[in-house]
């Protein structure tokens, strides 16, 4: 079968990059509109709706470190400015300065370039999200050459969902479409050496929709595996792991820290006119582990007996939160019982009292203590935006 040629290779590793700026920016364009920093502006006399001043957004980005000082903050910004994702209200700058200026997101007054790359991108989102909340999905774990992957989809099986939900009317179509989402960095083979086909050959999505992003990793050119994004869906910031730059810090030693997925929150499909979805989770539904190795937080492994025997030194509580903008913000592993790994102190989890180190009870009211964190991640990624734990918190 036709190989990917190296220009494809190249043009697919651009497009990526170029989507992950798209989807990072507008992560940021919703968390500033929940913190208000963006909000309608006067300045001579004139009123600029939905707009931000440009030094307070280099004070935000350091202060919730998504930047480690001005300079980084500002080329962050140069970034998406380049991308045409921001612009200075008047259009008088074509640079971002770190001034008392004012900028919008082209998204917020319907400037934003919906071209062929920007509508290939949204539609990849679009069966990216039907393909994670369907019963029966055909994303799978199988084995390619002896080598085993995670969420996989064959392209046969592809082309006749596509059909069965009305996205393409032919198979000529439907290949069409794949070899699209293949050449724009959204979908590529497992092990990256053939184009698309409707056959036997196993893909994966290059792009979790769901992600946390961490803007500094933007400022990275080389994109990561499908496996290095493949992690919990209550992934902090893995940002991809954004190195997560600053991902969200557990108890460890910050040697020991490792780059967790991020949590996702927040979706680009309102920008092609639909309804702005919101989705509870942020990570993929099924999670394999395997992408992730993270040194666990407990200081010792705890059982399910132990943790429920009278007199076992745990208080229980209940906790509730309601997702925002970019998810909950923890990170979810272990097996019967789960524990939580991280937790992004930002994040509504962290609001809500969840901690490093508690046990996962139940999940909207069902026991899930005797389940591994795969399922467990399902769950909430299945369920409601107001999430219900009951935890088990050590009594120190």
């Amino acid at each position: 079968m036709e190989s990917v040629s190296n220009g494809v290779r190249k043009k697919a590793t651009e497009k990526h990059h170029k989507a992950e700026v798209m989807i990072a920016g507008e992560q940021l364009r919703l968390r500033l509109h929940d913190t208000k920093l963006i909000k309608d502006r006067r300045y001579h006399l004139r009123t600029y709706p939905n707009c931000f001043v440009a030094k307070e957004l280099t004070d935000w980005l350091m202060e919730h470190k998504e930047a480690p000082d001005r300079e980084i903050a500002i080329r962050l910004m140069k970034k998406l400015m380049d991308n045409n994702i921001i612009h200075h209200v008047c259009d008088e700058y074509s640079d971002f300065k770190d001034a008392k200026l004012l900028y919008r997101f082209r998204k917020d007054d319907g400037t934003f370039p919906l071209n062929k790359d920007v509508k290939v991108l949204l539609w990849g989102e679009r069966l990216y999200e039907k393909l994670i909340v369907m019963e029966n999905s055909i994303l799978k774990t199988r084995e390619e050459n002896g080598i085993r992957y995670h969420r996989t989809l064959l392209g046969c099986e592809m082309i006749d969902w596509l059909i069965q939900e009305g996205e393409t009317a032919t198979k000529k179509e439907a290949v069409e479409l794949c070899r699209a989402l293949l050449e724009h960095g959204i979908i590529q083979h497992v092990s990256n050496r053939h184009h698309f086909f409707d056959s036997n050959l196993l893909y994966q999505f290059w792009i979790n929709f769901r992600r946390r992003r961490r803007l500094t990793e933007l400022l990275n050119e080389t994109p990561r595996s499908v496996q290095e994004y493949e992690d919990s869906p209550f992934c902090l910031r893995k940002l991809n792991p954004e190195p997560d730059n600053s991902s969200f810090l557990s108890v460890q030693p910050i040697k020991e820290i490792k780059v967790v997925s991020a949590v996702r929150r927040g979706s680009l499909i309102s920008a092609s006119g639909e309804p702005n979805t919101y989705y509870s989770s942020p990570g993929l539904g099924p999670v394999p582990g395997t992408g992730c190795n993270i040194k666990s937080v407990l200081k010792r492994p705890v059982t399910m007996e132990e943790l429920l025997s009278p007199g076992a030194p745990y208080i229980k509580k209940t906790l509730t939160m309601v997702g925002d903008a970019l998810g909950w913000g923890f990170v979810v592993r272990g097996c019967r019982p789960c524990h939580i790994q991280a937790v992004d102190p930002d994040g509504p989890a962290a609001s809500s009292g969840l901690k490093v180190r508690h046990f996962i009870l139940s999940v909207n009211g069902m026991h899930v203590i005797h389940l591994d964190y795969q399922t467990v991640s399902n769950l909430i990624v299945a369920g409601p935006r107001t999430l219900v734990m009951e935890v088990m918190e050590a009594v120190e």
